[in-house]
């Protein structure tokens, strides 16, 4: 029985054995194609049958529009919408009314920089003041952002007359910390950061930058977006004010993506988008808007990328992160250490050896990554080239574009030696030169 058809047991504790990820890999009809080595999901990960058949059967059975209509079809509708919030919310450790549903990760970012704009601009009253940003403010990001957690904040310090700093990375990608301690400091009201980079595959320090956040009271905004399909993730343990993530990345449909917000900041913060469903009372001055979630939740939702997104999360939990998160960094030690070991190629980010999930970023000497992408691509390797939506980072390291592989739960060790074989034969074939 695939999980598809059920949800299992748990399974043992301890890293997932290659038996084991073969016998998930049933419930990926995509990867049933034996000439395809997918080591991109660090861009957007494969489905499992249960996720596609509970979209698919919601909108058989279940469609109609949620917290609307009367009808017992809305209702069925509305209360598996909400189920899935819970489900969703539940895996992250938040309460449902601080799980706002998001069109992805970038909506979610987005929704934060835009809500504390608006509160500058004087919007929300009394309760939002706590948001407002003046000149002479500051909001603290870190050199290695995905321009997702980047742009934002840069718009939001144009549009309030606030200055934007960064934490310096070092030459292997790591946050100076000695440095982050002299960034944040009493005018820091934001500090942004990710938890897991999406070109080194490094964790980053969450207690530290919180830390440092709290104690000279700014706000802190997570992007953990490779983290949550990765590793086990508590919001609440992690200290973060607000927290995003996406639904593509962690096995559930694209167009869905989730915004954690601690619920006493998302009730007291202006919304970003306005429309019907997110309101109390309107007349043709004014409105009063509803509390966290739906006040961030205007318009028609995504509904069944929610349900998706739900039974995602419900095959995640049934493997077990703690397994998944294990799997994920013995193929990321086994990427780091077989790229760190063929002449010719750099390893982005921590050494050998340092903990990452399952993901690898590695520049081939004189060979641009797009041309080394083909060429494994040629092998039936799809992997990621370009610079990752993070030119600073790659600017830091000295380099215009990097290859990266990315795994997830059903990826196994014979397809990172499929790689590690290609970008040995990709170096013989470019006449690279150590």
């Amino acid at each position: 029985m695939t999980l598809a058809e059920g949800v299992r047991p748990r399974l043992a504790a301890g890293a997932l054995s290659e038996e084991e990820v073969l016998r998930l890999r049933a419930d990926f009809p995509i990867l049933d194609d034996e000439r395809l080595v997918y080591l991109d999901s660090g861009a957007t990960s494969q489905k499992p049958l249960a996720v596609l058949d509970a979209e698919r059967a919601h909108l058989l059975h279940e469609n109609a529009a949620v917290h609307r209509g009367a009808h017992a079809l809305a209702a069925e509708a509305t209360e598996r919408f909400e189920d899935a919030r819970a489900t969703v919310a539940a895996f992250v450790g938040a309460e449902d009314e601080e799980l706002v549903w998001t069109g992805n990760a970038t909506g979610a970012l987005n929704t934060v920089a835009f809500a504390i704009g608006n509160a500058s601009a004087g919007r929300g009253g009394a309760e939002a003041a706590r948001f407002r940003l003046v000149p002479g403010d500051e909001i603290v990001v870190t050199e290695l952002e995905h321009h997702a957690n980047l742009i934002p904040w840069q718009e939001l310090a144009a549009r309030t007359g606030s200055r934007l700093r960064f934490v310096p990375v070092d030459d292997e990608g790591a946050l100076d910390l000695e440095e982050a301690a002299r960034v944040i400091g009493p005018a820091t009201r934001i500090v942004a950061f990710s938890h897991v980079s999406n070109v080194l595959g490094g964790v980053n320090p969450v207690d530290a930058l919180v830390a440092l956040a709290r104690g000279v009271g700014a706000l802190t905004v997570l992007d953990a977006c490779q983290s949550v399909p990765n590793l086990p993730v508590d919001v609440k343990a992690l200290g973060v004010d607000f927290a995003a993530f996406s639904g593509h990345k962690m096995l559930g449909p694209t167009g869905i993506g989730a915004l954690y917000g601690r619920r006493e900041l998302l009730d007291a913060l202006p919304p970003f988008l306005t429309g019907g469903s997110m309101i109390t009372t309107v007349t043709m001055e004014r409105a009063e808007y509803l509390p966290s979630p739906q006040r961030f939740e205007a318009g028609t939702q995504p509904v069944a990328q929610a349900i998706g997104l739900a039974a995602a999360v419900r095959w995640l939990d049934a493997v077990g992160m703690a397994r998944i998160a294990a799997h994920e960094a013995e193929l990321g030690a086994r990427l780091a250490e077989g790229v760190a070991a063929i002449d010719g190629v750099r390893l982005l980010g921590p050494a050998p050896g340092a903990p990452r999930v399952g993901l690898a970023s590695f520049v081939v000497d004189g060979v641009h990554a797009h041309d080394v992408g083909q060429f494994l691509d040629d092998r039936g390797i799809a992997v990621r080239v370009g610079h990752h939506c993070a030119q600073p980072l790659h600017r830091r390291l000295g380099v215009t574009a990097s290859t990266r592989a990315s795994t997830a739960v059903y990826s196994t060790r014979h397809e990172v030696d499929l790689l590690l074989e290609g970008v040995r034969d990709a170096v013989a074939f470019f006449g690279v030169r150590s």
